[in-house]
């Protein structure tokens, strides 16, 4: 396996975890609006709603960080960042990387484990009055922390291969921002097709700019 494979392969493993549980955004969308229609329409809250949706968006926040790796989606402080050349910000992101990356990490997920560990033997549960079990939820975040560290693993490559070639190899590209646009232009009735082809343009143009800006291009 070439690294261009085993990058692509990281890539589409977290991006198959986001996507997967980013499901559980329609189920917490869900669950909040029967929830407020029991509430204040039928005037009959649930006990453990407020504990069950603090799990799901958890489970979400902590699942998805390896898929938001995957895409360059963290936020950065790019005053200097933005402006350099591809093989500075490979050097810089390595040693963050090598620095605090990893380390954090590997922490998150040994203490993420005992701690789970610890919740699982004692079948550990919220405190109110219809307990939720705990330790599936807290199962997470070992589990996210594994994901988050073969992504990290595949983005030092990716820091290797910059330093060594002067350019940033391919990353998988998911849905962007740009095609919601043409997508909802297309379907649109009430814009003529120049105004369109215009619309669609400049938001090309201001993508080809954010993107030169975040690779450094020459």
């Amino acid at each position: 396996m070439n690294i261009q494979k085993f990058l692509n392969l990281a890539d589409h493993l977290s991006t198959w975890v986001g996507k997967a549980f980013a499901w559980l955004i329609v189920a917490l969308m869900c669950m909040v609006v029967i929830e407020v229609f029991k509430r204040y329409a039928l005037n009959a809250p649930t006990a453990w709603i407020f504990d069950a949706s603090n799990m799901m968006y958890g489970t979400l926040f902590m699942m998805g960080g390896a898929y938001t790796l995957a895409q360059n989606g963290h936020v950065r402080g790019d005053f200097f960042y933005g402006s350099a050349k591809p093989r500075t910000q490979a050097l810089l992101d390595l040693m963050l990387y090598i620095l605090f990356f990893v380390p954090g990490v590997i922490a998150l997920t040994w203490a993420g484990w005992v701690y789970a560990a610890d919740s699982w033997a004692i079948k550990e549960q919220t405190f109110n009055a219809t307990p939720l079990p705990l330790y599936p939820f807290k199962s997470m975040i070992p589990i996210a922390g594994f994901f988050v560290l073969i992504q990290g693993m595949a983005e030092i490559i990716r820091c290797f291969v910059c330093l060594k070639t002067g350019s940033w190899p391919e990353r998988l590209k998911d849905a962007e921002e740009i095609d919601v646009v043409e997508q909802q232009l297309a379907a649109s009735s009430l814009v003529d097709e120049q105004a369109k082809q215009d619309a669609i343009a400049k938001a090309k143009q201001i993508e080809e700019a954010a993107h030169q800006r975040a690779s450094g291009a020459k």
